[in-house]
Formats: structure tokens, C-alpha cells, sequence
């Protein structure tokens, strides 16, 4: 017979972290050494490779002859990265601290491994190397920002990490999680706040960047910015009008990605889709038959940053208010109160989205229900841009506009009615 090879267990596990140490330092190798295509780097794939090794080997060798010698060699590496700072900012001019920091991470990362945070290190050496590749969009992101949306956004961010630990995780009036609604707004007025950057960026000049991007900041807003186009500068009528339907278009988007943020199981979302996507469709077609109409938007839309207290305060307070009415609407009048408050679409269809995707997720009422209301107040806000470009003076927007979002309600209501009616035939529930 032939004796079975026997693999010592240690030797296999060191084998398995040396090698996933080896792959994170080439990872973020890879990056600087295709800087060296550029100009000079002071760390290629080897030297990253060979640190995250060592963070590995370091922390083998503590478990061993104790937790002193991983002191030393995270002093000795420290070290290092400061002399490697040292020589590129003072004796060559390179400034930057891009490359000794990355290093020093990738030695911490070869730590984690030893210490089988292997999903830790693997997801750490991503967002590492993103970063390390996106240096220009990084770059270009931060200086469209003044200095009153950065501040804005640190006292957001300072609001949502003091308040966050210190209230509650209970319900409250048996309907409202404090510490997931703080959750909804930042994630929120994330996703808006990029959009503004992006619209500041890519947005002058572009009536398709400028009415999408818009749109996901706040649909109403550019509505009003658009129309005021329109009134001043009559020969921007076509280019306004495809702004205003491409920025509805993408707050029916925006509200399909709030209910999947809310509820993550994409129940809601999914009931929502149909009749979303029929505006949707309708919508685009309409702006793709009129693009050759369209001249070049070179105004700056005015819309407040979504980071600013002022806004995020009032969505917040928005959809606490109508989860609040619509828990007691409920309890009053059931379906038909949910139903009604669908009205506060005619404010923001995005708080309504939240409130009651949060009572279906909380088993207050239906996802049915729920999807059928934000659906609803997605279609009042759309008929709303009407009302908001009548009220700017804006008379030969409003009449080339309204016969357009008479349509889309049409289309909206009509797929609305015929998704309940298959859902209530087919019996399909989750």
C-alpha cells in the first residue's frame, strides 16, 4: 500500500495566509507601479507584496516569542513610511503622503490576515487600490465642492455621529426606529449629494446631465430652475422642457432606490416597478423624439446642497411626519387613509416613499399597499410640474408641458390599475 501524504495543519494555514498576503500586496502594487510610467515611485508591487508579507510574518512570529517583537516591527515600519515621506517631500520635491501611507496600510492588512480577518483584508485592499486608481475623479470631486458644502456636509456628518449613538433603538408611537430613520437620511441625501457634485461638474452645458442629475437632488427644485430658464432666455423652451421631464424621470428612479433602501429584501420595489417603469418608458421616449430641438444649457441650476442641516432636517421631519399620519390613518380609516397620504407627494414623493415602505416593513400594513402609495404620490408629484411651471410664469413651457404630463398620469394611473388588478387576480403575495 501506498502511505497517505500527510499535510502538517499549521504549515497548511501559514501556506494559505502567505499566499492571500502575497495577492493583497500585488493588489496594491500593481497600482503604484503603473504610476512609474508617470513619474518616480518609491514602492512597486515588490515592496508591497514583501510588506504585506511581513505584517503576516510579524504577527506569526509575536504569537511565538511574544507581542513585543509586533511592536517592534510596527515601529520599525512606521518608521520607515516617515522616512520614505521625509525623502519624497523634502529631497525630491514629490509631495505627497499618498505612498508611505498605503504602505504602512498594506502592512496592517498582512496583520489582519495573520489573525484570519480574511474578509477584512481582502475588502480593505479594494478600497485601498480604489482609491489609489481614482485619484483624478477624487480630485476633480473635491475642488467642485465650496467651502460652505464641505462645511455643510461636516456638520451633517457631526449631527448624524453624535445623535446616532444617543437615541434610542426602540419604536416609538409603536411605528418610528430613530436610529434607522438618522440611517434613511444619510443614505439619502448621500445619494442626492452626489449628484449634486455631479451636476456642478458635468451638468453646464448638457440639458441630459443637468435634468437627471437635478432630478435625484430635488425633482421640484429643478422644475422651478428650469421654468426660470425658460421665462428669461425664450430660446432655451425645448431645452427646458426636456430638463424638467428628464429630472421627473429620474426622481421615479430615485424613489424605486429609496424603497430598495428601506426595505432590502426588494419587495417593495418590485411591486412599484411596473407602473414606474411605464411613466419611465414614456418619459424617455418622449425626450430621445424631441432631442434634435434641444440647444446647450450653459446655466448653473440653483439647488442647495443636500447635505446642508436645513434640508436634511426637513426630509427627515417630512417623512416622520407622514409615517406618523399614515400609522394613525391606518388605524382610522385603513387602506383608503394610507392611500391619502399620497398627497404629500405634492411636498416630496421621496418622504412618502420612506413612510410607508417603512410601516410595510414593520408589518403596519401591506407591501402592496405600500408600493401602490408610493406609486401614487410619484404620479401626483409628476402632475405637480405642471403646477410648478404654471405658477413661474413660465406660459409657453406650461402649454407645450401639460398635455406631456397629462399622458404620463394617464400612463401611470392606467398601469397602476392594471398591475393591482393582476396582483388581486393571480393572488400573488410574498
Amino acid at each position: 500500500m501506498i502511505p497517505e501524504l500527510a499535510i502538517d495543519p499549521k504549515l497548511l494555514d501559514f501556506l494559505q495566509k502567505l499566499i492571500l498576503s502575497l495577492l493583497i500586496g500585488i493588489l496594491v502594487g500593481i497600482e503604484r507601479e503603473h504610476r512609474r510610467k508617470y513619474r518616480e515611485v518609491f514602492a512597486g508591487v515588490r515592496t508591497f507584496a514583501i510588506t504585506c508579507i511581513t505584517g503576516m510574518l510579524a504577527k506569526y512570529v509575536a504569537d511565538i516569542i511574544g507581542f513585543e517583537f509586533l511592536l517592534i516591527t510596527t515601529a520599525f515600519f512606521a518608521l520607515l513610511c516617515l522616512l520614505v515621506a521625509y525623502a519624497k517631500n523634502v529631497l525630491f520635491s514629490q509631495y505627497g503622503f499618498t505612498s508611505p501611507i498605503a504602505l504602512f496600510s498594506t502592512y496592517i492588512l498582512g496583520i489582519l490576515v495573520a489573525e484570519e480577518y480574511f474578509l477584512f483584508a481582502i475588502v480593505g485592499a479594494v478600497v485601498i487600490t480604489f482609491l489609489l486608481i481614482e485619484k483624478k475623479p477624487l480630485h476633480s470631486f473635491a475642488e467642485n465642492l465650496s467651502e460652505d458644502e464641505i462645511l455643510n456636509a461636516v456638520q451633517f456628518l457631526a449631527v448624524v455621529f453624535i445623535l446616532y449613538p444617543l437615541v434610542p433603538d426602540q419604536l416609538i408611537f409603536g411605528v418610528l426606529n430613530l436610529k434607522s430613520a438618522i440611517l434613511i437620511i444619510v443614505l439619502v441625501s448621500t445619494i442626492s449629494f452626489v449628484s449634486y457634485v455631479s451636476l456642478k461638474k458635468f451638468g453646464h452645458g448638457g440639458v441630459y446631465y443637468s435634468g437627471l442629475l437635478s432630478g435625484f437632488v430635488n425633482s421640484e427644485a429643478s422644475a422651478g430652475a428650469f421654468a426660470s430658464i425658460a421665462v428669461h432666455r425664450p430660446a432655451f423652451l425645448d431645452a427646458s422642457y426636456i430638463g424638467i421631464l428628464l429630472s421627473n424621470t429620474a426622481m421615479l428612479v430615485r424613489n424605486l432606490i429609496i424603497a430598495v433602501i428601506v426595505d432590502p429584501s426588494g419587495r417593495t420595489a418590485l411591486l412599484m416597478l411596473p407602473p414606474q417603469l411605464a411613466i419611465i418608458g414614456v418619459s424617455s421616449f418622449t425626450a430621445l423624439s424631441r432631442r434634435k430641438n434641444i440647444k446647450p444649457v450653459d446655466e448653473n441650476l440653483k439647488l442647495s446642497s443636500p447635505f446642508a442641516l436645513g434640508p436634511a432636517f426637513k426630509f427627515g421631519a417630512g417623512f416622520t411626519i407622514l409615517l406618523i399620519i399614515a400609522k394613525f390613518a391606518n388605524d382610522i380609516a385603513g387602506t383608503t387613509g394610507i392611500y391619502a397620504t399620497a398627497i404629500g407627494g405634492l411636498v416630496s414623493s421621496a418622504a412618502v416613499t420612506v413612510s410607508v415602505t417603512t410601516l410595510a416593513v414593520n408589518g403596519g400594513i401591506s407591501f402592496a399597499t405600500a408600493a401602490e402609495t408610493a406609486v401614487i404620490a410619484s404620479i401626483i408629484s409628476t402632475l405637480n410640474k405642471t403646477v410648478l411651471i404654471n405658477l413661474s410664469g413660465a406660459r409657453k413651457l406650461f402649454e407645450i408641458s401639460k398635455n406631456t404630463y397629462a399622458l404620463l398620469v394617464i400612463v401611470g394611473i392606467t398601469a397602476l390599475i392594471i398591475w393591482g388588478f393582476y396582483l388581486r387576480t393571480s393572488n400573488f403575495s410574498f
